[in-house]
């Protein structure tokens, strides 16, 4: 990690990762991008779904192949990029038959390493196998939750989910939250950890920097007026005078409660759900 003299009363906390260390170019390869416009947290209608989001630095969208859909064809790393738009590490690979994509890279990755997706790959970091022939204990990202659906889960920088258990055509999966889950065991995963696992130690230092990644303001309900909130209102400090916290929208949020729906369609996948609470 990076740190500054404290030059500067934001300089004194700021750390970020040391890019030079690992990036081999800086520029992305223009027939891999596109230009987009960010959601900013609102729906099809324009209304706000996701507070907290709003304003940033203008980005470019890479193409990742997360689909494993050129299977028993190696591929080769040319390159390790930073990409704004996740907090793991991309890299331009070359298949063996001439095409070019982009794909998220795993832990320790190097120009030059060589992977492959198939059904008897070596269990190598960066190779891409079916859950069936991954052994119980190895660690996996880049998990499909159903075949050729594409990558869904352990995607962002230093993440990795842990096969626990195989049985009936499923395979259980150990989340990073500590949920335990079933896959189907024909959907694809690759092996290893997802790179940039320092990026959880960074700390943005001021409020500008968190700007520029996007992120707006966050303000306290008790700090609101009652029609702002279900917790404001009140001389002074008050208590937030229900038994549960509850969010703007009046549903239930942090300090242990269950927020999950009881009729979510993937309920039945879920063998252990998640530790809340206090840790």
């Amino acid at each position: 990690m990076k740190r500054y003299k404290p030059t500067t009363k934001s300089n004194r906390q700021t750390t970020h990762v040391e890019f030079k260390k690992f990036l081999t170019k800086s520029e992305p390869l223009k027939s891999l991008t596109t230009g987009f416009r960010r959601a900013n947290g609102r729906n099809n209608t324009g209304r706000i779904t996701t507070r907290h989001k709003g304003g940033g630095h203008k980005r470019l969208f890479r193409d990742i192949d997360f689909t494993y859909n050129k299977p028993n064809v190696p591929f080769t790393v040319k390159t390790v990029e930073y990409d704004p738009n996740r907090s793991g590490f991309i890299g331009l690979v070359a298949y063996k038959d001439g095409e070019r994509r982009y794909a998220l890279l795993p832990k320790n990755v190097k120009v030059g390493d060589t992977f492959i997706a198939s059904d008897n790959a070596p269990l190598v970091p960066g190779n891409k196998l079916p859950l069936k022939n991954i052994p119980v204990g190895t660690f996996i990202y880049n998990v499909e939750l159903k075949s050729q659906g594409g990558a869904r889960v352990a995607r962002s920088g230093g993440n990795y989910v842990e096969v626990s258990a195989k049985d009936g055509g499923y395979v259980d999966i150990k989340m990073p939250s500590s949920e335990v889950r079933k896959v189907p065991e024909n959907a694809w995963a690759t092996i290893g950890e997802v790179s940039n696992d320092e990026n959880r130690l960074t700390n943005l230092g001021k409020a500008g920097r968190s700007r520029w990644l996007g992120i707006r303001p966050t303000v306290r309900g008790t700090a609101m007026n009652p029609v702002d909130h279900p917790h404001g209102g009140g001389e002074g400090r008050q208590g937030r005078g229900r038994r549960r916290a509850i969010s703007i929208y009046g549903k239930p949020t942090g300090k242990g409660q269950k927020s999950r729906r009881a009729k979510k369609y993937s309920n039945k996948f879920i063998v252990r759900r998640r530790k809340v609470g206090k840790k």
